[in-house]
């Protein structure tokens, strides 16, 4: 059984080419693959490997003071879902282009998968308030599923987010918003970004979709989840739609 791991942090970074060898040693050590994202404003990891490896890894990411508190997203695998093992080098973790952000200075209020599940439950939130969940996710992400009613976005790319979002600011006044995504990157930066544009009603749901399916299943979500590697989807229940090794899929940050 493979153990795969999701992990986005958000810290400084001034010393990447060190992080580059530690994260190649490991990988060369243990046999880890997949990908992971040095940028200045932190690491995003999309790896597999054996549990002991994936252990080994973490433990020596928390040992550092920066990386205490990694939060992980956890699923697992017959086969392994990458073909390689490579670092990358990139100005944001997730492209967004909005230099004035700053995710590892504080973070847009969020809300934890029970609670939310209970929302979903009982049709509005603790004060009574509608409920409506943003993906911030592409066309491509959410054709494979999405939460129950939520509001989708024609968008391709992160970029395209504030333009097809304006048409709904309005209408979304009134109602608890909560952003979401895969793993929590995009839906972070989204919330961020609608607070520092005057949408204070936003939350970003933590984890993302697989922080939710890890923690509560798929109460109130329809489908799948679409991840960026060889299982192309992950069901509620964390069990790969495609548990095969295929053809070799080009490999970006997940969020």
């Amino acid at each position: 059984m493979i153990t795969n791991i999701a992990v986005y942090h958000f810290t400084p970074l001034e010393d990447r080419d060190a992080l580059a060898r530690l994260f190649r040693d490991h990988a060369a050590r243990d046999g880890l693959k997949g990908t992971v994202l040095l940028t200045p404003e932190g690491i995003n990891l999309f790896l597999a490997g054996t549990p002991e490896a994936i252990a080994a890894l973490l433990d020596t990411l928390r040992a550092q003071p920066r990386f205490v508190d990694l939060q992980v997203k956890y699923s697992f695998s017959h086969a392994m879902p990458f073909e390689r093992f490579k670092v990358k080098f990139k100005s944001e973790i997730i492209t967004f282009r909005h230099p004035e952000l700053k995710p590892g200075e504080g973070r847009a209020p969020s809300v934890l998968p029970a609670d939310l599940q209970r929302w979903l439950q009982q049709g509005r939130d603790d004060a009574g308030k509608p409920v409506v969940m943003l993906d911030t996710r592409n066309e491509e992400e959410f054709a494979y599923g999405t939460f129950q009613n939520a509001l989708t976005l024609p968008i391709r790319k992160f970029t395209e987010l504030p333009t097809a979002l304006a048409p709904h600011r309005e209408a979304l006044k009134d109602a608890t918003v909560v952003s979401f995504c895969t793993g929590g990157i995009r839906c972070e930066k989204a919330a961020i970004w609608m607070h520092n544009t005057g949408m204070d009603n936003v939350l970003q749901l933590e984890g993302g979709i697989l922080g939710y399916f890890e923690q509560v299943g798929g109460e109130g979500y329809d489908g799948d989840c679409f991840v960026f590697d060889q299982r192309v989807a992950l069901r509620p229940d964390l069990t790969p739609l495609v548990d095969a090794q295929v053809t070799p899929q080009v490999l970006v940050s997940v969020g």
